[in-house]
């Protein structure tokens, strides 16, 4: 995985983006991960030389290059190619992310956790948060308020580093407080699709690892219609299989629930003073149109987009994470 950038925030230096396992955990959860460190190595002790081994004699010679390098480390780094089983998964705690409730969205100032009366919730993964975030609260109207975190994983309440470790299961995630009257679900999902490259599997660009999969949880029969046509119409269109994962919220309260709130230094660390412009999402540059192709006949009237064709024009995702270098203030059209 290529490095993260530092974040430097009041003169401190705040965590790496996915720099490993983390520095401690329960006792119960050492043995599981030095068990899959040693497998992850016998597995690499075994395949680097045999693989070099079968490689054409004129190839020997030539150096291994960054992204072999890259590959190598995957294998002994956390959140490998495969999720973990929920047996398997750190224990968590019960104590929910501090400084989280009561926070105000830096960009929008609305409260961070609250759903207002009337409003509705998606949740979504696409890649480093960072940006998936970005685009969402850029939207001109209808976003009450966005938040970064890990969603759709097995250990309540985990840490970042616990996260990037691959042993809890979750991918970073972004969840989206809307008012269903000024933006349609549509909307929402039609910018999910485009930011990013949903047939990459484990990983998104640079960032390799269960924790940057792509997935989009649903409320509601009508969030999954929606999520199911629109993933069919938009593979067909790319021309390849769509990984991404499609799953009922709901299938992750035995778990504790779909979604844990990131660390507060996370929350809209793009418009934030000293924030490092990073993003490895992979637009691929295919619109998710036209609505009346790929929409259900019965939902097309309640979900008909709300976004005009002047703001796709201008502000859609483009080849290079172009989110990452926009302004921070919300979309005037």
């Amino acid at each position: 995985e290529a490095p993260h950038p530092w974040r430097s925030q009041r003169g401190s230096r705040a965590p790496k983006r996915c720099s490993g396992t983390p520095r401690a955990h329960q006792s119960a959860s050492i043995g599981a991960q030095l068990s899959t460190w040693m497998q992850r190595f016998a597995a690499l002790a075994a395949a680097v030389p045999l693989a070099y081994a079968l490689r054409p004699a004129a190839t020997h010679t030539k150096p291994l290059t960054k992204r072999h390098l890259g590959t190598l480390m995957d294998l002994l780094g956390g959140g490998g190619g495969e999720l973990i089983p929920p047996e398997k998964a750190l224990p968590g705690r019960k104590e929910a992310m501090p400084n989280i409730e009561g926070s105000k969205h830096f960009v929008l100032g609305t409260d961070q956790v609250k759903v207002p009366e009337g409003h509705k919730v998606a949740v979504f993964a696409n890649g480093c948060f960072w940006g998936s975030e970005k685009g969402i609260w850029r939207f001109p109207y209808g976003i009450y308020s966005t938040a970064v975190g890990y969603c759709a994983g097995f250990t309540p309440n985990p840490t970042y580093n616990e996260a990037c470790s691959g042993m809890t299961g979750h991918t970073e995630g972004v969840r989206v407080v809307y008012d269903p009257e000024q933006i349609s679900f549509a909307d929402i999902l039609r910018w999910f699709w485009e930011a990013h490259d949903p047939t990459s599997g484990m990983g998104q660009g640079n960032d390799r690892g269960t924790q940057y999969r792509s997935g989009f949880y649903y409320f509601d029969d009508d969030q999954k219609r929606l999520i199911e046509a629109s993933k069919e119409f938009y593979e067909k269109k790319l021309g390849r299989p769509i990984t991404t994962e499609v799953a009922a919220a709901s299938d992750y309260d035995k778990y504790g629930g779909i979604w844990y709130f990131a660390e507060q230094y996370h929350q809209q660390y793009l418009a934030k003073p000293g924030a490092r412009p990073y993003c490895s999402a992979q637009p691929q540059g295919v619109d998710l149109a036209p609505f009346a192709e790929w929409c259900p006949a019965d939902l097309q009237e309640k979900y008909a987009p709300k976004l005009p064709d002047a703001f796709w024009d201008k502000e859609k995702p483009r080849r290079g994470c172009s989110v990452v270098n926009s302004p921070n203030e919300p979309v005037v059209l």
